[in-house]
């Protein structure tokens, strides 16, 4: 039994107890909701092995760049809230670490693009969650060692926050060339 109700579950029983965000919350959810669709839906129509085809010279395939934006986004949320713990120390990771990594750019057997997609919308669910009852966006928390962070550099939630519906918006245009090379489908145009 789930502990727990979402915000979107609450309102969506009671329309009553729908919560008020400020117009910058609204936006931020906007954008977020916005670059998500347009990311899942390049794997409109497709079966799990068709979102597990690479169709470009990368290794990216459409159901794995899902299981990355996925994973970036729970672990960025879970920053916010943990602080750089939430994350590894990118400056140790052993070959075996990112070989480990590299399975999440790819279908595994087993995996079903349901699945990730599910998985997908649950970390969304918690995201927008987060952005809802998040008490103070201007909170901030120290970066994890990477060699792409500045020493000693702080994000607000906010930040981090834009962070994921950039990423999330930049793998979207991948997938959209992935799913063109694939069958000719876009998402626009």
């Amino acid at each position: 039994m789930r502990e727990t109700v979402t915000v979107n579950e609450l309102a969506a029983h009671d329309p009553a107890h729908e919560p008020t965000v400020s117009s910058e919350r609204a936006d931020l959810l906007d954008a977020l909701a916005k670059h998500r669709h347009f990311l899942r839906f390049t794997t409109r129509d497709l079966t799990d092995e068709q979102a597990g085809l690479r169709t470009t010279a990368s290794e990216l395939c459409l159901g794995g760049l899902i299981k990355h934006v996925t994973a970036v986004e729970r672990s960025w949320a879970r920053f916010i809230l943990e602080g750089p713990s939430a994350m590894p120390d990118f400056t140790a990771l052993t070959e075996a670490d990112w070989a480990r990594r590299a399975d999440e750019f790819r279908m595994l057997p087993g995996e079903t693009l349901a699945g990730v997609l599910a998985d997908y919308d649950e970390v969304a669910r918690r995201t927008d969650d987060l952005v809802v009852t998040l008490p103070d966006l201007d909170a901030t928390q120290p970066l994890p060692k990477a060699p792409w962070s500045e020493p000693g550099a702080r994000w607000s939630a906010r930040r981090v926050l834009m962070h994921i519906a950039t990423e999330t918006a930049q793998h979207a245009g991948h997938a959209d060339i992935i799913r063109e090379s694939l069958d000719g489908a876009k998402t626009m145009g």
